[in-house]
């Protein structure tokens, strides 16, 4: 009967033991680390730019629609107007009579210098010559200057994207009679920033420099990047009982501008306990950790677990917010 008794004693023996051998210790310790809030950030664009009429008419073509990307230069729409083309014909006629009179004039001049050699014609005739031979020259170049003048009014039919980026908005369309300088299009530079909105009480603990970082839920859509940034520019006025603040980011390209997502920043130093999460065990709904106690036994102790806090050496750092305290000593289970 006793032999019957102890072989199971020594079975349970030798199970038992290099489980509770091969348990790793963590000693609990408290750190001094930012208190993250959890704030709602707009996508915004660092600029964005309207491409502009430079010369007034009718919108003939129109090549991009919101959403479209566009590289600076490109050709978005073209403007053409009916009554340059018929001021171009009315120089060209008149380019071509002022050749002719040119012509003219050099040939009646060439004629002069013949006779004046002979003492046919006074030299006051040779000046009247000459001088209406200069007077038939200039009178080409100005024709020619003004056809070049419609000719680049007509080139600047075509509205060019003054930066690369994103369409936000195109308010004409085909047949939209346009004058100078109104907008067909707004476009977004790529360079995005995170817009940041805190109440005011933070405004003393935000400053440049200060880590952010995307919530979990938007991680995925920022290009594969780790969604940490920093805050670049701390807005010096506050407006509704709000600061404002940019933060930028890596991997921001995906998004769209205005768009919300869901960003941690500092505001502030606590106390704060973080353990690895490997050391917490659930059941039923409860979260438990296993202490060694003074007299070399283990404990289940409830504890309240806080949100994820990833550190340096650390990467699946839970912060416990009650149920440990300084000194404690986690056996992983």
């Amino acid at each position: 009967m006793r032999k019957r008794l102890l072989f199971p004693f020594l079975l349970l023996t030798l199970v038992a033991g290099p489980a509770l051998a091969a348990g790793e210790n963590f000693t609990v310790a408290v750190q001094n680390l930012p208190d993250e809030k959890s704030v709602y950030a707009t996508v915004e664009s660092v600029n964005v730019v309207p491409a502009r009429v430079r010369t007034g008419g009718t919108i003939t073509g129109l090549s991009v629609r919101e959403g479209d990307a566009v590289t600076a230069g490109q050709v978005i729409a073209t403007i053409g107007d009916e009554k340059l083309a018929l001021q171009q014909g009315a120089l060209q006629a008149q380019i071509a009579a002022a050749t002719a009179q040119l012509d003219q004039a050099q040939a009646d001049l060439k004629r002069g210098e013949e006779l004046s050699k002979n003492g046919f014609i006074t030299r006051q005739r040779l000046e009247e010559l000459r001088t209406a031979a200069n007077v038939a020259a200039n009178n080409l170049k100005a024709r020619t200057a003004e056809r070049a003048v419609i000719g680049q009014q007509m080139n600047e039919g075509a509205v060019l994207a003054p930066t690369g980026g994103r369409v936000l908005s195109v308010p004409v369309t085909l047949g939209t009679v346009v004058m100078p300088g109104e907008a067909v299009a707004t476009i977004a530079e790529r360079d995005y920033v995170l817009r940041l909105s805190l109440p005011e009480r933070h405004a003393t603990s935000l400053k440049q420099g200060d880590p952010v970082r995307l919530d979990a839920g938007d991680k995925a859509q920022a290009d594969g990047k780790d969604g940490a940034g920093t805050i670049t520019l701390v807005y010096p006025r506050i407006s509704d009982g709000r600061v404002e603040a940019d933060a930028r980011m890596e991997g921001l390209g995906d998004y769209h501008v205005g768009q919300r997502v869901r960003v941690w920043v500092p505001t502030g130093a606590r106390p704060t306990i973080i353990v690895p999460a490997r050391y917490l065990t659930t059941r039923f709904g409860m979260d438990y950790a296993h202490l060694r106690q003074a007299d070399g036994s283990v404990a289940d102790v409830p504890v309240q677990r806080g949100q994820k806090r990833p550190l340096p050496g650390l990467p699946e750092g839970i912060e416990i917010l009650s149920g440990l305290t300084q000194g404690d000593i986690m056996v992983q289970p």
